[in-house]
Parts: structure tokens; C-alpha cells; sequence
């Protein structure tokens, strides 16, 4: 018997008339792209023709063939939008393709053609890649009054937390458990500083008293350390790369002195004593590495006066003094302030075996981050602006540490918010600065050239606190609407809305894989970070504590 063969299938027909013939994909008329590198405008490889709709995931395997690189290296991609552009972000990234995202896109399609030459500036990122937090994994509670400050150890395997009452804990983040509780302050404990090693913990209170933890055993090291008249407002430890044996601390106070403590010896070397109102940051770095004859690097301080001033670290005496600002001057950040807070340790969880070995790998990092552009700085004022400024150029050495004459220029002035400027900080990598303001608003900026990126809107209430996640990609930011946000760079849009605190979220913190917050009525909201393999296997690595 013959296999009968089924009916033929049956035209769909729409109120009697037959479905019409799906339209042919159109094809993709060709461009001619050329890749240029983000930090000079070099070009990378030859300018080359290819489809629009080439997806950003080519674009980056074809950059790295051209540019015959032994290990694929991940990019991003951007083309800077032209100058008569309406107001908004200055650049486009391309996160899908050069069609879907230059040619169509809704404001600046007409600005670009299929003949133009498209100019791709090109940023290496990180090889390795921080998954968003999207839950609470933990909330701390053991304070009674308001947390002030929370700073992550180097690792990231420890907390420390300073609070209103009086006290500082450290918290076991594997555990996410307490595990010390430090008393001897007087009064509230505005600062925590970690020495970048692990071994010490420093914190500053408004007794006007400096103390040293041991954090293994939660006791302290000896008695506080006094002199300040004032409560402290900010402390900083000598980086790594200049002293693995035995860093030095330095100590901002209200009082308007700054004072560098030696932990061997347990008093204070010498006072900075230029200021004539509140000290109310002070950092410490490297200077550069052309070797200018700073051996002990330089501290850069922040103050009331209106004045941002730079000293020798060595001997404390005084090199520049920056007054451009109109008002008080109350944040500051380096391009190297990543590299400086985590020395020896980075994303292979390699721990060295001693100090030499802990020197050779923080110089190792700093050097890296300055191979393109020498330390730069960036100060936030209650002026509402911020200013960029490079004081140590790498490419002209000089053994000359003598005050420089007349007045200092900044690179730029950063104009934009609205109000009082809450916090600066620059990105790991120091590509990128981001300031908070008053005016609930975040602001992006070139780290090098400080021209103006784009602005993230969302908080509803002033942004306290921003911290950037280890791989860049990412920015936390802290307000006072009692939410904690992170902030997607590809799209300058929110990525992740982390609801839960109930007050003003005082203090926001980032290092390794976790991100914590701590708001004012005491409770510690813990969001736990996933580190996920990179596409290129071989290079992709993760946080190891």
C-alpha cells in the first residue's frame, strides 16, 4: 500500500486577503571605521571598511586581530558626539553595533552618515568583570547610633565601621558575621582608615584622638595618639610602595593642622600648620615616579581657607599652594587613590611573602596606572565646582622640589552642578572621575582632560557618597532619599535600584566583591557582588581573599 502524503499546508489568510511575502533583511551598507586609542588619538591599525551592523563583540575581536595582540584584550567603544549636538551626554557608546546605535539613534542620527569616516576611540578594560548586586545579602546591626564611616580592608575579607556611638567594629565578611568591637574614643568616630597592608587599622574620632588597632586580635596598639585640639576629619597611610616596612599616618583635623605620626615610634615626626581654617581631607601620594626627588611621596591637603596645598612628605615642607577655589574646599581624589589604598594586592589574590615582595608588586601597580599619565588630582569645593590639576608631570623629571613660583593653573575647571560638591573619586583605573553634589545629581568627567561626560539622574535627595566597582564598569553611589543605586557606564543609565534602608545612607564603600552602605539609624545593609568570568578564558580572572 502507497504512504499517502499529508495535504499541503494551509494559507493563512487575513479577512480574505493571503499573508504577504516577509520583506528581505536589508543589507547593511559598508562604513569605513578607524580605531584610535582613547588616551592620545594614536590610531591603533589602519582604517578599515566594514558593515554597520557589525556587532560591538566583532568590532572588539577585529581590534585585537589588527592590532596582532598575544592575549585578547577587552574594549570599549564610544564616538564623541559633534560639538553642535543638543545638551546631553558628549559621547556615544557603541554597546551594540555602529547601525543600531549611531546611525538610528534617535538624537544624533542626522549628525552621521554611511560616508562619513567614523572615528572609534578605543579604552582597554578590565579583564575581569563584577556581576551587579541585586539583593541584601546581610544587614549588620550593632551600633546604637548613626554609622559615620565604613572602609573595606585591601582584601576585602574584613569591615570596619565607625559610629555615633562611640565604638568601631570589625565585621568577618566571609562569616558576614561581627568580630571586634573597638572602644577607647571619647566621642563619635568620624574615620576609618586601613593601613594597605591589612595589618592596622586607624581610626579618628571627635575627641580629637587618633587610635591603632590590631585587627586579628580587635585590641589596640598602645594608647591614643594625641595632639589634635579638634575632632579628625581625615586620615591617610603612607602608600606601600614607599614604606612596606612600617607606613607613616597622616591626620586632618578641625583644628587646621595636619599631623604625621610614625607607628614605630608613636609620636608625631612634624606638623603642617599652612591652613588657617579646617583641614578636611588629606591624601597621600605618590607624586609620580620621573623621580623628582619626593622619596616619601607628597600630601596633598584640602581645607576651609579656600586653599588646596602640597608638601613634601619627607620633611613636611610646603611645595605648592593651589587657590583657585571660592569657597571651602572639602574633597579631593588622585588618579592613583585605588592603586594607594590596596597596594601589593590586586585581582589574582596573589599575597606577598614580605615586604620587599610587597614593595616590588604596590610600585608594580602604581607604575601601571601613571604609564599613561602622571598622578593627577581633582578637588571638589562648596563653590560648586570642581578643578583638575597636574602638579607632577611624568615626562619631566626633576630633582627641584622647590616651591614653584607664582600661580599654579589647573588643567581645567569642571562646571555643572547646581550646588555644594558632596564627594569626587576617580575610577580604578583613573580614566574616569565621578563628583556628587547637593543638587542630587552625579557627574562624569575624562580623568585626564576633565571634559564633561554625562550626567546620571535618579536620587531624589542629596548624593553623599559614590565608590566605583573594582573593574570600573560600575558606580555605587549613597544618598539622602535612603537609597543606594549602581550606575550602568555603557548606558549612563541606572542599572540597579537598592531599596531597603529606611533613613539617610550616610556612607557607601567598594573594594573586591562586596559593596556595603550604612545609614543613620545604625543597621549595615551588606550587598554581596559576584565576580563572573570574562568572554577571553585564559585572561579572565576573580577576587580571591
Amino acid at each position: 500500500m502507497a504512504t499517502l502524503l499529508p495535504p499541503p499546508k494551509r494559507q493563512k489568510v487575513y479577512h480574505g486577503i493571503p499573508e504577504p511575502e516577509p520583506e528581505p533583511p536589508k543589507l547593511s551598507r559598508n562604513i569605513l571605521v578607524r580605531f584610535v586609542s582613547e588616551d592620545d588619538g594614536s590610531a591603533l591599525a589602519p582604517a578599515v571598511n566594514l558593515p554597520a551592523d557589525v556587532s560591538r563583540e566583532g568590532l572588539e575581536v577585529l581590534l585585537n586581530k589588527l592590532t596582532k595582540s598575544d592575549e585578547p584584550v577587552p574594549f570599549s567603544f564610544h564616538v564623541d558626539c559633534p560639538e553642535d549636538a543638543a545638551p546631553g551626554p558628549t559621547r556615544i557608546v557603541i554597546s551594540k553595533s555602529i547601525q543600531s546605535d549611531i546611525l538610528n539613534h534617535p538624537i544624533h542620527a542626522d549628525s552621521f552618515t554611511e560616508e562619513d569616516v567614523f572615528v572609534v576611540r578605543c579604552s582597554p578594560q578590565s579583564v575581569f568583570r563584577v556581576r551587579p548586586a541585586t539583593r541584601c545579602s546581610a544587614s549588620l546591626s550593632g551600633h546604637s547610633s548613626p554609622i559615620l564611616c565604613a572602609s573595606f580592608s585591601p582584601t576585602g575579607a574584613l569591615l570596619a565601621t565607625g559610629s555615633g556611638d562611640a565604638t568601631a567594629r570589625l565585621w568577618d565578611l566571609n562569616t558576614e558575621t561581627p568580630s571586634h568591637t573597638l572602644v577607647g574614643h571619647k566621642g563619635w568616630v568620624l574615620c576609618v582608615e586601613w593601613e594597605a597592608r591589612e595589618r592596622i587599622l586607624a581610626t579618628g574620632g571627635h575627641d580629637g584622638h587618633v587610635r591603632l588597632w590590631d585587627p586579628k586580635a580587635g585590641k589596640p596598639l598602645g594608647d591614643a595618639l594625641k595632639g589634635h585640639t579638634k575632632w579628625i576629619t581625615s586620615l591617610t597611610w603612607e602608600p606601600i610602595h614607599l614604606n612596606p616596612t612600617s607606613p607613616r599616618l597622616a591626620s586632618s583635623s578641625k583644628d587646621g593642622t595636619v599631623r604625621v605620626w610614625s607607628t614605630l615610634t608613636r609620636k608625631v615626626e612634624y606638623t603642617l600648620g599652612g591652613h588657617t581654617a579646617s583641614v578636611n581631607v588629606v591624601k597621600w601620594g605618590g607624586g609620580g615616579t620621573g623621580g623628582f626627588g619626593l622619596k616619601k611621596g607628597v600630601l596633598y591637603t584640602a581645607s576651609s581657607d579656600r586653599t588646596v596645598r602640597v608638601w613634601d612628605a619627607d620633611n613636611g615642607r610646603q611645595l605648592h599652594v593651589l587657590k583657585d577655589h571660592a569657597h571651602w574646599v572639602t574633597t579631593l581624589t588622585l588618579n592613583t587613590d585605588f592603586v594607594l589604598r590596596t597596594g601589593p594586592f590586586d585581582h589574582t589574590g596573589k599575597r606577598p611573602v614580605n615586604d620587599e615582595e610587597a614593595q616590588q608588586m604596590a610600585l608594580k601597580r602604581y607604575t601601571a596606572v601613571l604609564a599613561t599619565s602622571p598622578e593627577l588630582l581633582v578637588t571638589g569645593s562648596d563653590d560648586h565646582t570642581l578643578f583638575l590639576w597636574s602638579l607632577f608631570p611624568s615626562s619631566v623629571p626633576t630633582t627641584d622640589t622647590a616651591p614653584s613660583q607664582g600661580k599654579l593653573k589647573p588643567i581645567t575647571r569642571l562646571t555643572g552642578h547646581q550646588r555644594q560638591i558632596s564627594h569626587v573619586v576617580f575610577s580604578p583605573d583613573g580614566r574616569w572621575a565621578a563628583s556628587s553634589s547637593w543638587d542630587s545629581s552625579i557627574r562624569l568627567w575624562e580623568g585626564r582632560t576633565g571634559k564633561f561626560v554625562a550626567t546620571l539622574r535618579g536620587h531624589v535627595g542629596a548624593v553623599y557618597r559614590l565608590a566605583w566597582s573594582a573593574d570600573g564598569r560600575m558606580l555605587v553611589s549613597a544618598s539622602k532619599d535612603a537609597t543606594v543605586k549602581i550606575w550602568d557606564l555603557k548606558t549612563y543609565k541606572l542599572k540597579v535600584d537598592l531599596p531597603g534602608h529606611t533613613d539617610e545612607v550616610y556612607c557607601v564603600d567598594f573594594v573586591a566583591d562586596k559593596v556595603v552602605s550604612g545609614e543613620e539609624i545604625s543597621m549595615l545593609k551588606c550587598e554581596s557582588f559576584l565576580l563572573v568570568l570574562d568572554s577571553c578564558l585564559d585572561c579572565a580572572v576573580r577576587w580571591k581573599n
